[in-house]
């Protein structure tokens, strides 16, 4: 019987790579997007069946997820991959912002959830599976808010695990290091004020040198690793995802909070004064 899948996020970038992959793999894709008519291209890939879905919004988190199980059920596995970043210091972001950014990366990752414990519980059976980030292991200048949200799934994901296990339901979260998309500039919002600029500036220089971008992963390289996730058979909870995301891992298991926040804020700004 073939398997299905159902993804947020799936318009561009990791979302779109794994819903391409596992239709390859000859699973029934269920891919969600704010913007369907992102999808366009899509028309002539098999096993692929397109959904709107806003994760911000509750109540279409509901009736979407009613649908996908209505029409394509049962559902095997969800992949949460819906999110962005916001970037800047604290004092230069709106509460607007703040907001938004709660409701995408973490209210929306645990109300999709939510919304599929049931039917999951009912087949004794299912998988949850979230795009973290190495940002939820450790932490950079300038996006506080943003490693908040990553930071609170993969706790999260965690306690959950715990709650799941005993009915039969996996809960996994991948953990990439950087991705060579358009996240940059597509999915990135940012706060600014005057007060930071300096370091914020060359903070920004740092991230975006070349030399950084050489340690980065495709969305193809890192789809390959949520498949795993989905097929490998283990309650296995974190999968770091990229070479540059298991280096920084593996130092920051290796140092103190002290060792390892100096190096980086030597790494990030030289010899402050």
């Amino acid at each position: 019987m073939k398997q299905t899948i159902f993804i947020t996020g799936a318009s561009t970038g990791l979302g779109k790579a794994t819903a391409l992959l596992f239709a390859k793999k000859g699973w029934q894709v269920i891919a969600t997007m704010r913007n369907v008519q992102d999808s366009a291209e899509w028309s002539s890939v098999d096993n692929i069946a397109i959904l709107p879905l806003d994760v911000s919004n509750p109540e279409q988190i509901t009736k979407v997820s009613k649908e996908a199980i209505e029409k394509f059920g049962p559902i095997d596995v969800v992949f949460n991959n819906a999110g962005y970043g916001l970037a800047g210091p604290l004092e230069g972001i709106e509460d607007e912002q703040l907001v938004r950014q709660l409701d995408t990366n973490l209210l929306g990752v645990i109300r999709v959830t939510k919304a599929f414990i049931e039917h999951f519980r009912a087949n004794k059976k299912g998988l949850f599976i979230t795009t973290t980030s190495i940002g939820g292991h450790i932490a950079l200048p300038f996006n506080s808010v943003y490693h908040a949200t990553k930071f609170a799934l993969e706790g999260w994901s965690e306690s959950m695990w715990y709650e799941l296990k005993p009915l039969g339901i996996g809960i996994k979260t991948v953990a990439p290091g950087g991705i060579l998309t358009d996240f940059a500039g597509r999915s990135l919002d940012t706060g600014n004020h005057p007060a930071y600029q300096e370091e914020l500036s060359s903070f920004i220089s740092l991230l975006s040198s070349p030399e950084r971008r050489k340690n980065y992963s495709t969305a193809e390289q890192i789809a390959d690793v949520v498949y795993e996730a989905a097929t490998d058979g283990t309650y296995q909870l974190r999968y770091i995802a990229g070479n540059d995301a298991k280096s920084f891992y593996a130092l920051r298991k290796q140092l103190s909070d002290e060792e390892y926040m100096a190096s980086a804020e030597k790494r990030f700004f030289g010899e402050r004064k």
